[in-house]
């Protein structure tokens, strides 16, 4: 078994030109292949389910078996465990994989693979020896991917590791992105090909548990869970960049927001200029995006029960015109930022500074977590006391902070038993949906100011001010609920 260490870059077709001349690679002579692979699975997708990739690849006259696991590539960097061996296409030998679950678990789907998509492309490789000890080799691969009927280009650079340190390896494609744009892809050629072939279309990436094992220091902890929001937000940028579907642009800040979340919880434990560079480079990506959410919720959610009661007001219908102008200004902008060089840029510096953290046992995972979830608990009690008024800045502070505490305690779920996660977390979600529902309200009040300046938008904001003072009367019950549960992390 090895173990696959790659950062995978994406590029537009025209700037594929421009990679053999480039100044890292311009004095190296490159080989080319022509690579075609064939991509097994069961009818029912046992294989995918499991996030394995079984393949024949044609080099040459050779064919040759690999398996790999497909894990997750936040910023770009994968690393995979591979088998390979040399076959014949249809006929499998998994005695290579020694692990035994697994090789029992591919020994059990065998009689049921088949073709699902093929791969075909032309790979240029380039070996870089940067200093003595490191070596990393440089794939440009240009082609397709084909499942039936349907295609997908292939325009792509793959670094991988193959001797020295994972920082040599973002050191490169650093040096390679300040000349090209490239950006970090997440989705390896499986997977684009699984969803090529199932035709079923983009589906919004939501956030998923933070995977923590026993042993991890507090900063190993941090660096996963950043790479799970790294995951969700880059499994949106696709939906961002060619669909109006709101729920894409949601989710991308919800990614964005629980990563600068993790950044203030492990603040204590990280370099200075690590917090003071990244922090506000994140906070503008999620502000360039921020407005086109608004915007949607407005439209999808606060506006339609307006129209319904005032059909033929005419400050109604000029509001819904105005307000679709405005979110697809708004909308243009997001698209904007998430193709920006500059984010593929933050994506490729964050990580490779994320990987790069020094390891410290010091706090131990049992003290730093209770510690960092008291401070978080204190600060919303603190918030719950003052927001007992109408201030809409009170609710708003205390809806940030709760969400601060929400975050943290997902990313340390698995230490605590789920039953108290549950009842928790269930009294925090409904209070937070109400202060969402209410910053909602505020948010709509200063979205119909700009959209109906003057006194033509008097009868709507009167109509928010009336939908407010019900939930209002919600709030103190809710608070109350909350601040009577037991913290999970204090129960004995």
């Amino acid at each position: 078994m090895a173990l696959e260490t790659e950062i995978k870059l994406t590029l537009p077709a025209g700037a594929a030109r421009r990679v053999p001349t480039h100044r890292l690679l311009a004095g190296s002579k490159a080989l080319r292949q022509k690579l075609v692979s064939t991509y097994y699975d069961t009818p029912d997708r046992r294989l995918q389910r499991k996030r394995l990739a079984v393949r024949y690849r044609q080099i040459g006259e050779e064919w040759l078996l690999t398996i790999k696991n497909e894990a997750s590539a936040p910023g770009g960097l994968a690393q995979r465990r591979e088998w390979e061996e040399p076959g014949t296409p249809g006929e499998f030998d998994f005695s290579v994989v020694d692990s035994p679950k697994l090789r029992r678990f591919l020994e059990e789907a065998m009689p049921s693979l088949a073709p699902v998509f093929v791969t075909d492309f032309t790979r240029s490789l380039w070996t870089l020896t940067p200093q003595e000890g490191t070596r990393i080799e440089v794939a440009l691969d240009r082609g397709k991917i084909v499942a039936g009927q349907r295609s997908e280009a292939i325009c792509e650079l793959e670094l991988e590791l193959r001797e020295g340190q994972v920082a040599d390896l973002f050191t490169t494609a650093l040096a390679l992105q300040a000349d090209l744009p490239l950006h970090p892809e997440t989705s390896s050629k499986a997977e684009r090909g699984y969803l090529l072939a199932s035709d079923a279309g983009l589906q919004p990436a939501r956030a998923g548990n933070v995977p923590l094992q026993a042993g991890m220091t507090s900063v190993g902890v941090f660096r996963t869970t950043v790479f799970s929001c790294l995951a969700q937000l880059q499994g949106n940028e696709r939906g961002v960049r060619d669909s109006d579907a709101p729920e894409f642009i949601h989710q991308a800040r919800v990614a964005i927001r629980r990563l600068r979340s993790a950044i203030r919880l492990w603040r204590p434990l990280l370099p200075e200029d690590y917090v003071g560079n990244f922090d506000p480079r994140w906070r503008d990506v999620a502000n360039a995006m921020g407005d086109t959410r608004n915007w949607d919720v407005f439209i999808t959610e606060i506006l339609p029960p307006i129209v319904k009661a005032f059909p033929e007001h005419a400050d109604v219908q000029k509001l819904a015109v105005q307000a679709r102008n405005h979110l697809a200004s708004c909308r243009k902008q997001a698209q904007a930022a998430l193709t920006a060089p500059t984010y593929s840029q933050l994506l490729l510096e964050f990580t490779g500074a994320t990987v790069g953290l020094a390891e410290s046992k010091k706090p131990p995972l049992a003290a730093f977590v209770p510690r960092s979830l008291n401070k978080r608990a204190k600060r919303v009690a603190a918030l719950a006391i003052e927001t007992r008024d109408s201030n809409p800045e009170a609710r708003h502070a205390l809806r940030v902070a709760l969400k601060r505490l929400r975050y943290a305690l997902e990313f340390f779920a698995p230490l605590f038993p789920a039953r108290r996660m549950q009842r928790y977390h269930q009294s925090a979600a409904g209070l937070l949906d109400l202060l969402g529902r209410m910053n909602d309200m505020a948010v709509a009040e200063q979205l119909v100011v700009q959209a109906l300046p003057g006194h033509h938008s008097d009868l709507v904001r009167a109509w928010l001010a009336g939908r407010t003072d019900l939930m209002l009367g919600q709030l103190e019950g809710l608070l109350r609920e909350f601040l009577d549960h037991q913290p999970p992390w204090e129960a004995g």
